[in-house]
């Protein structure tokens, strides 16, 4: 008796399961605007609201098609954040991070390595933490190292005071960034490499198109036409005064 009823109880769980990926569908995800609404990777699920709030995870290789290449170490992490038109949802950047061995090859035997944590502020206000790092050819004094990472934080605090959210960005995420505090730290001591090996946003960073697609200038018009000087001829046999 017990084995016939185990029969449509099975069926009746296998049908469920089945039912419950046939009400599922795929989200097409697209990066902000300042990543120029790129497609991440797509993500399933029953209703819109399960997926907000979702994070993904890809290279800056992966992410400009092979564009940027040498950059599969750094992982960028975006947050799908709303849903907007059929199946296509919104995500915002929240941070990146290095690869652990790409950090560990930075820092060999007899390399002093400088860590430090700090959060910035930037030009339109947003919030980010940075977590940089500075590695030296030689092992470095105690206090040279303080000096360094002294410096290197008031560098990254005066850097992003003067640039946007989106300008902060692209210059950590392309090497800019590290440059700058290389050249800003070479009155110190000329340290070999400087990564921004992790960063988290915030907040929201405000879409900003490619200047390529920007919206064209109007053309200016002039606020009056010229009054035109009216020249009266004399009056015949009358001489004009000089």
């Amino acid at each position: 008796m017990a084995e016939k009823e185990a029969g449509p109880k099975k069926a009746t769980l296998a049908r469920t399961v089945k039912d419950k990926w046939r009400s599922k569908h795929w989200y097409k995800v697209r990066a902000p605007g300042f990543f120029q609404h790129v497609d991440l990777g797509e993500t399933m699920a029953s209703e819109p609201e399960q997926v907000v709030g979702r994070t993904l995870e890809v290279s800056l290789q992966d992410l400009s098609g092979g564009a940027d290449i040498g950059k599969a170490h750094i992982k960028l992490r975006f947050q799908v954040e709303r849903i907007t038109g059929e199946n296509v949802a919104e995500a915002r950047f929240i941070g990146h991070d290095l690869t652990s061995d790409y950090v560990r090859r930075l820092a060999r035997r007899k390399r002093s390595k400088i860590d430090t944590s700090l959060l910035v502020t930037t030009k339109d206000g947003i919030e980010i933490i940075l977590k940089p790092v500075a590695v030296g050819e030689q092992r470095l004094q105690t206090r040279l190292r303080a000096e360094l990472r002294h410096k290197l934080r008031s560098l990254l605090t005066e850097e992003a005071a003067v640039k946007t959210s989106p300008e902060f960005v692209r210059e950590m995420l392309q090497g800019d960034l590290g440059k700058l505090l290389s050249h800003g730290l070479k009155t110190l001591y000329p340290l070999k490499k400087i990564e921004i090996r992790s960063s988290v946003v915030l907040g929201t960073i405000a879409d900003e198109l490619p200047s390529s697609e920007a919206p064209a200038p109007k053309p200016v018009e002039p606020e009056g036409e010229p009054e035109a000087t009216s020249v009266t001829p004399p009056e015949s046999g009358e001489v004009p005064s000089a």
